[in-house]
């Protein structure tokens, strides 16, 4: 869909401006009332009240601006520019001192006093004479706007012969609504894989449909440098470029060997910059650019050497490049001269009140062995590397803020202490924003567990190639950014949350449209709706609405997982499993066994939940047209002693993997090889330690245990595992430590059981498991020093 629209204005001083309205996305249009269209709207607004009666539109119909407010007339003329591309008919321009109750009328309100709503809150009527939409501000008129198109059948989002449709129904409605978050943003790198502006504006366009307000453009890193400096050419002409090696995978592409030319690449020149952020603000969207330092800069590196710590050569690297050791040279006062210049035309292109600085994966190894770093360190009394990154950062927050500007960088700028006025971007799970509130800045929250469009959505088998990872569109859905860690007062300090696209593995448009969309779409509602209002089915249904609204806009949106979900509850009363089969899918069949077998078109079909009182496996599949999906899912059972009994966490697992929560470890489901197929419970640094109450003294003949180890995952085995039991909950006996014999330096991924068996005629009531975590990576490894994981999936007690 092209949204370049343009209008013929006229404008009448004191009157009130007639214009029929129409905006660029997520609207719809059809001939007769919409069963259900107020189920439709996403994200689902915070009052929302369905009327007897519609509104029709048709010539007939006036459009009011009140007060000829030019903010308002401007997204009226978004309005109407659709409604024509759509099909609409075109009415005429009028102007009138007051408006004529008798006609039909749909009245646009922007008031300016403020009366303390938050910012882009707004209020929608729709009657069967008039619609009216207020609000105190433009973004709140335009997010109304968005509304009440959602109201219209999927085909506003088509391109139609002017005057193709002669009339257009909508149900009557009430809404009041306004966001949950000030900040609901999404990501966009384009240093992988640089794109054009009409996509650029595309994206945009996308993100204002769901009423998200923030585009946090990913202008440089290694692989690219995309934004024109005047005062340094060899950005463009150097950084912007690298070796063509498209044909090769990511992670095995070679580097610029003598006399291979630079031909892939690209950047954005400085009026296509004014062109994009203008596009932008016009849609209330804030365009946040990222300048990439210390490291992720080998791209500037490689034109300018000198701002390094080796002096080079450099080339820009056409694929992967880990770790980030040539970054840029802490030391150097000529790299902050550079970088200071560099900002100052990033702050003249970008109006934002934020710039962005990377600041994470800075390998350290250069530094260490640099003259000058360590002689900054000497001279600024520092007591180490980690103390210098501060240093850079809280310099280049200095200079940011002298510009009356703020300063956002991914989490690692918590490390040697927080520059005073940055905002942090927590990425490596949630704990950087925690620490950043805590402390009293505000923090961003976009955890690669649920935030990383770049991961697969569904089973890689039937999928594109990703950069591995598995956040599905539920996944997302689920996601709270403000974690129950915090009080009230620290939790003001998180501002929202974003969608990340990386696009190591996403070369085209087409694919970037493919990883962000449904996703971000479902980030869209985390962060605008009240969470009590969140829910997944009902989500799900609003969904295939808004499929063809993307159908008729030409998206490459992904279809999402097919994959049968397999979950477990306990029911007391019968001492039975009860399991639960489900799908990301909205009414498509499930068919199943629960003895192994294979599933088809005759296997029985799922209805409701079952129950289960043994050993056993379920096989699931989706099938559609009378086919099986994709392909089934397979999920052993172990019926043991303790499903379903109480657990005491003694230390408590991360956020980052929860698995289902406080009952993941005796649900009777065991993880795959793939640590994030969500039935693996995760420990970051720290040991698990945990208290099973079987209700009542009974013998026990073993516990059994399994860990995975992914080292390239930073997921080790245990140490050892010590099982003790105990008959009143008061004294444990330690029975022999279970050692992990295996080498930390295993290269193929692998799960580990931990068994014990005890000796006859043993009983007890309590079982207490303590797995000691590896807690730091070993110093070989490419994490050494930092904290490690350890992953279990089910405390087995026969």
């Amino acid at each position: 869909m092209n949204f370049k629209l343009s209008c013929n204005l006229q404008s009448a001083k004191g009157c009130v401006l007639f214009l029929f309205l129409v905006f660029l996305s997520a609207g719809v249009f059809s001939q007769g009332p919409m069963a259900g269209a107020t189920a439709s709207i996403v994200p689902v607004p915070a009052r929302m009240k369905l009327k007897p009666g519609v509104f029709t539109i048709d010539p007939q119909t006036r459009l009011v601006v009140n007060g000829d407010n030019p903010e308002a007339r401007r997204i009226a003329t978004f309005f109407a520019a659709q409604l024509q591309m759509a099909g609409g008919p075109d009415l005429a321009l009028a102007v009138k001192a007051s408006t004529d109750q008798k006609l039909p009328s749909v009245v646009f309100s922007l008031i300016e006093e403020n009366t303390g709503s938050p910012s882009g809150s707004y209020e929608l009527k729709v009657e069967p004479h008039q619609i009216q939409i207020h609000a105190h501000g433009g973004a709140g008129l335009f997010y109304g706007v968005q509304s009440l198109l959602q109201l219209f059948p999927p085909e506003i989002c088509k391109q139609a012969p002017a005057g193709s449709v002669k009339s257009w129904t909508i149900p009557c409605t009430e809404i009041k609504d306004h966001p949950r978050f000030p900040y609901r943003g999404m990501h966009l790198d384009v240093s992988r894989h640089f794109f054009p502006v009409e996509f650029v504006k595309r994206y945009i366009d996308l993100l204002a449909m769901y009423k998200m307000n923030t585009f946090h453009w990913h202008l440089t890193d290694d692989n690219g440098w995309r934004i024109e400096i005047k005062k340094y050419p060899k950005l463009t002409q150097v950084a912007a470029w690298r070796v063509d090696h498209e044909n090769l995978p990511w992670n095995q592409r070679s580097a610029q060997q003598p006399g291979e030319p630079a031909t892939y690449g690209g950047f954005y020149t400085r009026d296509e910059i004014r062109e994009v952020v203008k596009y932008a603000a016009d849609r209330y969207v804030m365009i946040i650019p990222e300048i990439e330092m210390p490291a992720h800069s080998v791209e500037v590196l490689a034109a300018y050497p000198q701002f390094s710590c080796t002096g080079g050569p450099f080339t820009v690297p056409p694929g992967s490049y880990w770790p980030n050791r040539d970054i840029l040279c802490a030391g150097n006062d000529s790299v902050f001269t550079f970088l200071e210049d560099v900002l100052s035309e990033v702050m003249e292109l970008f109006p934002s009140p934020y710039i962005h600085i990377g600041g994470d994966e800075a390998d350290k190894t250069n530094w260490k062995k640099c003259p000058k770093c360590q002689e900054r360190i000497k001279s600024e009394g520092l007591k180490d590397e980690k103390e210098l990154q501060s240093y850079f950062i809280k310099r280049i927050e200095k200079f940011i803020v002298s510009k009356g500007k703020k300063m956002i960088g991914w989490d690692e700028i918590l490390e040697g202490g927080l520059a005073p006025e940055a905002t942090v971007m927590s990425w490596r799970g949630v704990e950087g924003g925690i620490a950043a509130a805590r402390q009293g800045h505000d923090a961003i929250m976009t955890p690669g567990s649920h935030c990383y469009f770049d991961y697969y959505q569904a089973d890689p088998q039937f999928e594109p190639k990703a950069i591995g990872g598995l956040t599905t569109l539920k996944k997302v859905y689920g996601f709270e950014p403000v974690p129950n860690e915090l009080s009230t007062e620290e939790a003001r300090h998180i501002l929202g949350a974003q969608g990340n696209v990386w696009t190591e593995f996403i070369p085209t448009p087409s694919h970037a449209e493919y990883m962000a969309l449904p996703r971000m779409i479902a980030l869209a509602e985390v962060v605008w709706s009240p969470a009590k209002l969140r829910n997944w089915d009902h989500f799900r249904q609003r969904m295939s609405n808004q499929f063809k609204r993307l159908d008729y806009m030409g998206v490459n949106y992904s279809k999402g997982s097919f994959r049968a979900e397999v979950t477990t509850g306990f029911d007391k009363k019968t001492n039975a499993l009860l399991v639960t089969i489900g799908s990301e899918q909205l009414n498509v069949p499930i068919h199943y066994t629960t003895n192994g077998d294979d599933v088809t078109i005759a296997s029985p079909l799922y209805t409701s939940p079952f129950e289960i009182k043994k050993n056993g496996i379920i096989r699931a599949g989706l099938f559609v047209d009378g086919k099986l999906k994709e392909k089934t899912v397979e999920m052993p059972l172990l019926f043991h002693l303790a499903i379903g009994k109480p657990l005491n966490y003694l230390t408590q697992y991360s956020y980052r993997y929860p698995a289902s929560g406080r009952g993941a470890l005796n649900d009777g489901l065991r993880g795959s090889a793939n640590h994030r197929d969500g039935l693996w419970q995760g420990y970051l640094g720290n040991d698990l330690e945990i208290i099973i109450d079987l209700g009542k003294e009974i013998p026990i003949n073993s516990v059994q245990m399994n860990f995975i180890q992914n080292q390239h995952n930073w997921i080790f085995l245990p140490v050892f595992v010590e099982y003790s039991l105990s008959s009143d909950g008061k004294k444990y006996h330690s029975f022999n430590e279970v050692p992990n014999t295996i080498s930390t330096k295993e290269e193929q991924v692998f799960i580990q059981p931990f068994n014990f068996q005890f000796m006859a005629n043993t009983k007890a009531r309590f079982v207490k498991v303590h797995a000691k975590n590896l807690g730091k990576c070993p110093s070989w490894h490419e994490g050494s020093g930092e904290d490690c994981w350890m992953f279990m999936d089910e405390i087995v007690v026969f």
